[in-house]
């Protein structure tokens, strides 16, 4: 017998085998045991003794069953037929729907080039008031929206998706990497009730599924947005949740596989993956990826080594704050630890780069007030101080904003906000100009003309 089952734990399959040479990582394997059909992907060769990860569950899988190569690796389809359909890591259909393959290619891509890579910065509205201003976007950036559990990523997620349609009209990819199923479902009935599912493919490996699923969801999701770059020469929108499930499904196969992690329990070969995902994620000549990361943010620690790793690649962050949520104040976005590449004068103009750093110099003495007056009340502050107190509070509610994706539980209609309004706006409250009206009138608005004032 060539190839058989030695030892078997839940990601981490033994195959003895005579043929050894013949196989290389990467390569895929499969047993049969009666109608049952198992997948296994090569990891490791040390002799005759394979190391593989099994693709599915192994319930019900014995040892010496004989087993073969494969006839591909992980591919995933290739062509037109990719829109408006939900594949699983594999590249399988999951949404009930049938398709006749046109071409397949293997999700591990290694066509980047260094001269390929273009550069061109265009600014991207998103129409929500604190990304425009704050951290504005541009095609072809990598945006991470950090943030620990439940204040509101995947919000944010669904509302850039909602909203870039309506501004750019781009094809998107969706990627689901080990979150729940239930905001895989939404995302599918969502888009399919507003008409623009034939505009996106999913990919999901969901919660549930094991380390081995979660992990390749993002190789084949990646493959996908490269078709429409590469072959279509389209500007696409990439939107991943979670990228930090990816290196959490990586560590439990590190783990599982007896390899000495680096602190905290990651492996080491993380910053080797991690760069290997977004070095995928760039603009050519004749087409883009635009993508927006959701980062889980383990104990709220920005500092934590997989965060880290991450948002080394990115061109700027998104940061929510559960003590802002806790005020009642969304999107939760903590301004002072969000940036962007393109808060540059040269690239967004010194009108808008001027009301940036000012917002910033309010917002951070507004801070400073706050504890001054928990100590020694307001009416000790002086005249100059109080007008920045108050303008500050303003503007905090200003950049609340009511979402399309959450009009069912707030009741109140999304708007999409123009930067041209933001900065007019913000600028009104600065110059003083609505200083005679009350704060709580700027909390859930889009613009300053609804008030009409």
């Amino acid at each position: 017998m060539a190839n058989k089952i030695i030892a078997i734990s839940d990601i981490n399959v033994q195959i003895f085998s005579e043929l050894s040479q013949d196989l290389e990582i990467g390569d895929i394997l499969i047993a049969k045991d009666g109608k049952k059909e198992y997948k296994f992907e090569v990891v490791e060769i040390n002799n005759n003794i394979i190391t593989t990860i099994p693709l599915t569950s192994v319930v019900g899988l014995k040892r010496n069953i004989e087993v073969e190569k494969f006839n591909s690796g992980l591919s995933i389809e290739y062509s037109d037929n990719i829109l408006g359909k939900v594949f699983n890591s594999y590249g399988e259909l999951i949404d009930a729907t049938k398709m006749e393959s046109v071409a397949t290619k293997t999700i591990y891509n290694k066509d980047n080039t260094l001269d390929k890579i273009k550069v061109d910065y265009q600014i991207l509205p998103t129409g929500i008031k604190v990304l425009d201003f704050f951290a504005p976007i541009s095609k072809g950036f990598k945006m991470g929206l950090l943030g620990g559990a439940g204040v509101g990523k995947t919000v944010i997620i669904k509302e850039l998706i909602n909203n870039l349609y309506k501004s750019k009209q781009s094809n998107a990819v969706f990627i689901g990497v080990g979150e729940r199923s239930r905001e895989g479902k939404e995302l599918y009935d969502e888009m399919l009730e507003s008409q623009l599912l034939d505009k996106i493919s999913i990919v999901f490996g969901q919660m549930g599924e094991n380390p081995v699923s979660r992990s390749k969801a993002i190789y084949s999701g990646l493959t996908l947005a490269e078709y429409l770059r590469d072959s279509k020469k389209q500007d696409v929108l990439l939107f991943i949740d979670n990228i930090y499930r990816f290196v959490q499904a990586k560590s439990e196969i590190s783990s599982e596989l007896k390899r000495v992690p680096v602190e905290n329990g990651y492996p080491t070969t993380m910053a080797t993956e991690v760069s290997e995902i977004e070095e995928r994620i760039n603009s050519i000549e004749g087409g883009s990826i635009t993508s927006f990361q959701a980062i889980y943010v383990p104990a709220d620690d920005l500092n934590d080594e997989a965060v880290q790793t991450i948002t080394g690649h990115l061109d700027g962050q998104i940061v929510l704050d559960r003590k802002v949520a806790e005020k009642g104040l969304y999107p939760a976005v903590n301004v002072f630890k969000t940036t962007s590449k393109m808060i540059d004068v040269e690239l967004i103009g010194q009108r808008h780069y001027d009301l940036v750093k000012n917002v910033l110099f309010y917002l951070s003495r507004y801070e400073e007030l706050e504890e001054i007056i928990a100590v020694l009340g307001i009416d000790e502050l002086s005249a100059e101080d109080k007008l920045i107190f108050y303008r500050s509070r303003k503007i905090r509610n200003y950049f609340t904003q009511p979402l399309f994706v959450s009009e069912n539980y707030t009741n109140i209609p999304g708007k999409f906000v123009l930067l041209d309004d933001v900065l007019n706006d913000i600028e009104g409250i600065l110059n003083g100009k609505y200083d005679n009206v009350d704060e709580s009138k700027f909390l859930y608005i889009g613009t300053i003309k609804e008030l009409g004032i």
